[in-house]
């Protein structure tokens, strides 16, 4: 599957009755639009804001510094005014990932004896896609003006984006202050037999020409044509982003995992004299890079727990990640991005 095909593939999985289309990255003047949407709840510190979007998949909007009045400089890149009006995550700046990331194999797996069939989730690609979390709204929580806490209850039931057959609940606690925008994610297990889960988030960045990608990874999954892992091995890539001059987003045809993250990756513009590094905490050991050829305007790196498929594969637990929540269980990590700028002369 080629890039085209992938996003094809996402716009048609994603939708429980809404057919999401991918959007054109926000120019300033429709992202100025999208900022009059009452839906959005606004963190602000300082001249630092980030704009929620809990009705569209639980998802982050936006994340930018005000330079002034009228300039915005965005770390993520932003939602457009049509892609909150169409209520599309994939549209959004990130949205998260759960119960688990990526893709099952034909939305199917076994696990503890019971066999899992989620083809008829109204998640309509092949391989089951992401989870549900991002198709469903979100409750909002507690609010102040720099942090805001968001809920997912899920009760399995026959509707489109519940057919996941474990009670859970989750919770993102976003926080925005001087350092940069966190977020504390958990998930708990409801229900009274063991659970299996993945989490994580898929922020999307501004992508230039120059853009570059600085982190270490141990090693990439290669993948078939429709995006499923066939072994873990060494790549051209892995070298490059570990090297002093990082890799360059141009540089290879990606929509790979990668194990053995190191759990920071800075993503870099260097004409721009500016920098974001996303952090994150265990067990978000692996990493999703998104940089294809065919969309030289799309590029995510994503923080998650698990490979693609991850429920399906026969390998060590280090390679594909994972875990499983016994009944009443939580657990919780932290992950954020950190902006930086750099003097000029």
């Amino acid at each position: 599957m080629n890039a085209d095909q992938r996003t094809r593939a996402d716009e048609s999985a994603a939708g429980q009755t809404t057919e999401f289309i991918q959007l054109a990255p926000a120019a300033d003047d429709g992202f100025r639009i999208a900022l009059n949407d009452a839906a959005l709840i606004e963190l602000r510190f300082e001249n630092r804001r980030a704009l929620l979007a809990p009705h569209v998949g639980g998802a982050i909007a936006a994340f930018y510094d005000l330079q002034d009045s009228s300039n915005m400089l965005h770390w993520l890149r932003p939602a457009s005014a049509d892609a909150l009006a169409a209520r599309n995550p994939l549209g959004m700046a990130s949205f998260p990932l759960l119960p688990y990331c990526n893709r099952l194999r034909d939305a199917r797996f076994a696990f503890d004896g019971r066999e899992v069939d989620l083809s008829a989730d109204g998640n309509a690609f092949d391989h089951a896609l992401h989870g549900h979390a991002w198709r469903r709204p979100w409750r909002v929580g507690l609010v102040s003006p720099t942090a805001v806490e968001l809920h997912l209850n899920h009760e399995p039931s026959d509707e489109p984006a519940h057919h996941w057959p474990y009670r859970y609940e989750a919770t993102q606690r976003i926080e925005l202050d001087d350092t940069g925008l966190f977020v504390t994610l958990s998930i708990r297990n409801l229900d009274d037999p063991p659970m299996p889960f993945g989490m994580g988030h898929h922020p999307y960045y501004p992508r230039t020409p120059a853009t570059r990608i600085h982190t270490n990874v141990r090693a990439m999954w290669h993948a078939t044509p429709d995006l499923l892992p066939t072994f873990l091995g060494a790549h051209p890539c892995v070298d490059a982003l570990a090297s002093p001059e990082g890799l360059s987003a141009d540089a290879f045809d990606l929509d790979n995992n990668f194990a053995g993250w190191s759990r920071s990756a800075t993503i870099d513009w260097p004409d721009e004299n500016r920098s974001v590094t996303l952090t994150a905490d265990a067990p978000f050991d692996h990493m999703v890079l998104f940089a294809p050829s065919s969309h030289p305007d799309q590029l995510c790196v994503e923080p998650v727990t698990n490979t693609v498929d991850f429920l399906n594969l026969d390998a060590p637990r280090e390679d594909i990640g994972g875990g499983v929540l016994m009944p009443g269980e939580i657990i919780e990590a932290r992950f954020g991005w950190i902006p930086r700028t750099r003097a000029i002369g």
